[in-house]
């Protein structure tokens, strides 16, 4: 007897969890040796070449896109940002914020 697949259709898993973008917005509060200390442990998934790219985006455009998952996630690494006193928010991925 053939072992059952659990595959997921990508189409039908984006519209019951659509993605949102987490976006870090630029201050001029923290030193950039901390954004990148915060977005590393706020996002463990983040190599220290990423985190360091992100906070340079934001520090030079304004904001940047931190990640883009499922809006509970989202939530989580917005909050966990804040956490360490950074500005951070959530939006849709499909906009262009």
């Amino acid at each position: 007897m053939p072992t059952p697949t659990t595959e997921l259709d990508p189409a039908l898993l984006e519209k019951l969890l659509p993605p949102y973008r987490v976006i870090l917005h630029n201050d001029d509060v923290n030193t950039m040796d901390h954004v990148v200390k915060a977005l590393r442990r706020s996002v463990p998934s983040l190599t220290a070449e990423e985190a360091t790219a992100i906070m340079l985006e934001a520090h030079h455009h304004g904001r940047a896109v931190v990640i883009e998952c499922p809006k509970e996630a989202a939530e989580h690494y917005r909050a966990r940002l804040e956490s360490f006193g950074l500005t951070a928010t959530i939006e849709p991925a499909g906009s262009n914020g």
